[in-house]
């Protein structure tokens, strides 16, 4: 992203979830009752031209892959917190994600990590539209050119020693192999019981040539607001960094299984389309 601003792929994410909420169709796959509140009346023309799905495919797909790995990363926390006993949810880049400030479970203490930047802007729109921000919330703003990831989470209260459950969404394409490495060898030191969600794509050589013309526009697009598409996995090479990091792979979703779980029957036109994309959940060895 560019320095000193907030990232603009944040912001577009955030209006896809709340699109979603406007002009899908019920039932829909992720509800979120913040979605739109937190855009305030800036973006509300935009959401008003937020296109059908029928009428624009490919974008309502987009719009699908990033409510489906929103629901999965919070259906996985639901499990998680009856299952392994997790009382912290982690949240990687968070953008304007909400769960935050609807969470349901009040001994589930949230950490938001953000570029300072992005999370100061959070922080205004959130007071805008007049959204409170809960006791169970930590901001954490985190450069991560000159902070500690780790460090950072220790002095807002974070405890490594206790099952964590981490929400990493439409964040490791952008980064470095040798951020996501850093960043997964942390989390594999969490506590037994802590487990990630994340989402990664297909390299561009891996894909048919329709999707490779559908990959290289967005990229241009990203890369022209700062924020380019950098890495790309195959899913053995992933699954071994996983293992390098002491991370068992739980499960990982590709449009097939994705669609099976959260879209099947619809008849809005809400789907996916494409291989590129995969969902990921992986859990501490």
């Amino acid at each position: 992203m560019i320095e000193a601003q907030p990232s603009r792929t944040a912001l577009r994410v955030a209006l896809r979830r709340a699109a979603h909420q406007l002009h899908d169709a019920p039932p829909l796959v992720f509800t979120d009752p913040l979605a739109v509140p937190i855009l305030g009346t800036a973006y509300k023309q935009e959401l008003a031209r937020t296109p059908a799905a029928e009428r624009r495919p490919f974008s309502a797909a987009l719009r699908a892959f990033m409510v489906a790995r929103a629901r999965l990363a919070e259906d996985a926390l639901a499990a998680a917190h009856d299952r392994h006993n997790v009382r912290q949810y982690l949240v990687l880049g968070a953008g304007l994600d909400t769960f935050a400030y609807r969470n349901p479970f009040p001994d589930v203490q949230v950490f938001e990590v953000d570029h300072p930047a992005t999370q100061a802007w959070k922080r205004e729109m959130l007071t805008a539209a007049s959204i409170p921000i809960p006791a169970t919330v930590r901001h954490v703003p985190v450069d991560f050119e000159h902070h500690s990831l780790r460090d950072e989470l220790l002095a807002t209260g974070f405890n490594p020693e206790i099952p964590t459950m981490t929400a990493w969404l439409g964040v490791v394409p952008y980064l470095t192999l040798e951020a996501f490495r850093a960043t997964i060898s942390l989390l594999g030191t969490f506590a037994p019981g802590s487990s990630l969600v994340f989402d990664y794509s297909l390299p561009r050589e891996a894909l048919p040539p329709r999707e490779q013309l559908m990959l290289d526009s967005m990229a241009q697009r990203v890369s022209q607001s700062g924020e380019p598409f950098r890495l790309f996995f195959m899913p053995d090479a992933l699954h071994q960094e996983l293992a390098d990091a002491h991370l068992r792979v739980v499960e990982d979703l590709d449009s097939t299984a994705i669609t099976a779980r959260l879209f099947a029957n619809r008849t809005d036109g809400l789907l996916l389309r494409g291989k590129g994309g995969h969902i990921c959940h992986a859990a501490v060895a």
